[in-house]
């Protein structure tokens, strides 16, 4: 049975209590167990150790909302094993098929418009503007679908020559403006980490301590906070949609900051943020290695050439019309891919894991899989349908990952995260209930041992759980 990202009878609870006295889903130690005193065997005796041993056991583990949570036990063996070997397959015909048919979708509405959106055909400026700002929704779709076909080149999922995957995806992500090698990196370090709070490339959530350091507040002064204004989550939302890919890009922003263990020393003294020395473009990021300094150079030149003839397409045909059809389109593209990505790893039902508590099988679990109707499943090549599994094994096609989907979820159980039952408005709505609720991420309070080392979300607008009563440090006499 499949888990889903919220409880069945509520969507949203202000300040719900966890029950901190339930059994919990950590081993206890055999010397925490209630032993019978040698001296007595009255009652009161009996009854006072079984009051201390439980204050003792520590509380059970629950997400945001209280639902319990246990750290999965399954083997990546045992999700490899579970899937039918054809699903493995990758066929370069079929993947060359996806790319044409996404191309000749950008190049025909580009088409149909051009010479049919015109003042001598369509007369009325207010028609003609919306009917152009269709063409940019569609547009957009059509170019994230064709971003995701390079994301399958970049994990070799598109074909089995790396050589074609790498060439399809250098050319699909250059012209999208994006830096094809440099992310390729990164974006696989993502997947050895995902989910790791001090090693994951993106989506990496602040914690308690961040948080409150960001506010200037101390870390016990989080839960006395003033609620969030709708108006100022809705104006970080936007800002997150609009710039947040390519402030990732430039400045790292959500991304680890933890440079300085970078094996050959390249982040010494670098940090995230504008002129911190952590970006894509640079060859001498602690992003990358020695080694990646030519990839890195290709992608900056593939850029360079995108840029090169949007500036003559600007100069031949102007500005403005360069604007509406490739600039918009390229807002919008930059738009579903934020989305995408931060609802695949951002959920009040999902934790996070300190590098002590993290291992792979972990950190791809907590990842979720949304439903976005026939957009989602054909435009966008099914990305936002089977995201848990693609964190798995990257390397099977989309075509095949819906039945490679059902295969593991009789390993995950309970571990499989799904909020398909929202469907695509669900999908949308998301956006804002996780900028509301999923703030920060702190331990379960009480938590021992290695359940310290799995995180939730809390926040301070009183959805879900209150964050951890945490007592001001003593004052020094």
């Amino acid at each position: 049975m499949s888990s889903t990202a919220v409880p069945r009878r509520v969507a949203l609870q202000r300040n719900a209590t966890a029950d901190s006295s339930a059994p919990s889903s950590v081993s206890v130690s055999p010397r925490d167990s209630p032993r019978q005193s040698p001296s007595s065997t009255s009652l009161s005796s009996l009854a006072s150790e079984a009051e201390q041993q439980q204050k003792k056991t520590p509380p059970k583990l629950v997400d945001t909302f209280g639902n319990e949570f246990e750290i999965p036990n399954f083997t990546i063996k045992e999700i490899r094993d579970a899937i039918p070997p054809h699903c493995y397959e990758r066929s370069a015909a079929k993947g060359l098929y996806y790319v044409a048919r996404d191309v000749t979708l950008l190049g025909s509405t580009f088409y149909l418009f051009y010479n049919y959106v015109t003042p001598e055909t369509v007369p009325s400026l207010a028609l003609r503007t919306l009917l152009w700002t269709v063409y940019t929704v569609l547009q957009g779709l059509f170019g994230t679908g064709l971003w995701v076909l390079a994301h399958e080149c970049g994990h070799q999922a598109f074909s089995t020559s790396k050589t074609l995957n790498d060439t399809v995806g250098f050319i699909c992500h250059s012209l999208l403006l994006v830096p094809y090698f440099s992310w390729k990196i990164t974006h696989g370090k993502h997947h050895k980490a995902t989910g790791n709070l001090s090693r994951d490339m993106v989506w990496v959530p602040k914690t308690r301590e961040q948080y409150a350091s960001r506010l200037g507040k101390a870390v016990h002064e989080i839960g006395e906070l003033m609620e969030e204004t709708p108006l100022q989550s809705a104006l970080n939302l936007i800002l997150q949609q609009l710039f947040g890919w390519p402030m990732y890009l430039f400045t790292n922003v959500t991304g680890h900051d933890n440079h300085e263990r970078h094996p050959e020393g390249r982040g010494k003294g670098k940090r995230n943020g504008w002129f911190g020395g952590v970006n894509h473009f640079n060859p001498s990021s602690p992003l990358f290695e020695s080694k990646d300094a030519k990839l890195i150079v290709l992608s900056d030149l593939g850029l360079i050439g995108a840029l090169t003839l949007l500036y003559f397409i600007g100069q031949r045909f102007g500005w403005l019309n360069l604007l509406v059809w490739y600039g918009v389109p390229y807002l919008w593209v930059n738009h579903w891919l934020v989305a995408i990505t931060y609802l695949q790893h951002t959920d009040p039902s999902l934790p996070h894991y300190t590098n002590e508590a993290w291992t792979f099988t972990r950190g791809a679990a907590a990842t979720i899989d949304r439903e976005f109707g026939f957009v989602g499943r054909n435009l966008l090549h099914g990305i936002i349908e089977t995201h848990v599994l693609h964190h798995y094994v990257s390397t099977i096609p989309f075509y095949h990952a819906d039945e490679a989907t059902e295969a593991i979820k009789k390993v995950m159980g309970k571990h499989y995260k799904s909020a398909a039952h929202t469907g695509p408005w669900g999908f949308i709505k998301a956006l804002w209930t996780s900028q509301r609720i999923c703030q920060w991420v702190e331990p379960v309070e009480g938590a021992e041992g290695e359940a310290k080392g799995v995180l939730f979300y809390r926040n301070t607008n009183g959805l879900g759980l209150a964050p951890a009563k945490l007592d001001p440090p003593a004052k020094s006499s």
